[in-house]
């Protein structure tokens, strides 16, 4: 068994820096109404527009328990399915302006990056440790990048939205992917410099649709300078895509937080109601089946 997960491994992590390289060099995601490719944009500095959803984390645990999976695979579950509402209604309306039959494209390449952390020490350290020679924790930016195939379809079953994340997650952990991509990223800068480093960076991820997290927050209520936190929403900028989608756990909520690009993506909030009406429809069918299992039993 394990000469076979290494083997896996191995081959993960090589077919992970094939797809990287071929993404460098010309390999795109297909064109959607998610990513803008019109000559000229610059997203990097566009004006965002953020927008943002409270749902129920326990919700998420509940649909985590019942399938046996994590807090992540249901995350990117929901969101491939919000992702697959939203563009079956947005090809709809395209093909239907051509009075063709409204569906999604058959064959579809939608990708998201995801930064992970790389630190052998986990939180918040001190910073006089940080800055020590043995130090676990060193200071600075320790993360790599990941790319995240997100499967897009209509599917029967809300609860197979989970299951192929799950194996799409499953199958990015068997790989060293994100500790490749950081080695060559410092390997790039320390030879070329910074703007080198830069423009590769900026190449990868402006072929990729959107940015990707899912970040756990404080477990009890805090407050800044006695007023109390009612939810935590972060979100970035800067970055070369039209899109980026947060998540981040407070307490018992779970917050989705949309920064987009409105002239790419004119109606975010109906996005973000794709994603949090995908959690309660697959929600409702974790229930039900659990129900129909209980009254066979």
């Amino acid at each position: 068994m394990a000469i076979w997960w290494a083997i896996r491994l191995i081959w993960n992590t090589i077919m992970d820096l094939l797809v990287f390289v071929a993404t460098l060099l010309f390999l795109k995601d297909t064109k959607n109404p998610l990513k803008g490719e019109s000559a000229g944009v610059d997203h990097e500095h566009a004006p965002k527009r953020i927008v943002h959803r409270n749902v129920s984390l326990d919700d998420i645990k509940l649909v985590k328990k019942a399938m046996n999976m994590t807090i992540n695979d249901v995350v990117l579950g929901i969101t491939q399915a919000g992702l697959s509402r939203y563009l079956n209604r947005s090809y709809g309306k395209i093909e239907q302006q051509n009075q063709n039959s409204s569906s999604l494209p058959k064959s579809m390449r939608i990708r998201a990056t995801v930064l992970v952390g790389l630190r052998p020490t986990n939180g918040i350290q001190e910073l006089a440790d940080m800055m020590a020679k043995e130090s676990k924790g060193r200071w600075g930016n320790c993360i790599g990048y990941v790319l995240i195939p997100f499967k897009i379809g209509l599917e029967k079953d809300p609860l197979d939205y989970v299951r192929k994340a799950k194996a799409t997650i499953d199958r990015k952990k068997l790989s060293l992917e994100a500790l490749c991509t950081y080695s060559i990223a410092q390997f790039v800068i320390n030879i070329f410099g910074f703007k080198v480093g830069g423009a590769i960076a900026k190449r990868v991820l402006s072929r990729i649709t959107m940015a990707f997290s899912n970040v756990v927050g404080p477990l009890e209520d805090i407050s800044f300078y006695g007023h109390p936190i009612a939810f935590v929403a972060p979100t970035v900028y800067g970055h070369p895509q039209a899109l980026t989608i947060h998540y981040q756990s407070y307490v018992n909520k779970m917050t989705i937080v949309l920064a987009v690009d409105p002239n790419v993506i004119s109606d975010p909030h109906q996005l973000c109601a794709d994603i949090q009406e995908s959690l309660t429809i697959i929600k409702d069918a974790v229930l039900q089946k659990t129900l129909i299992i209980n009254d066979v039993v």
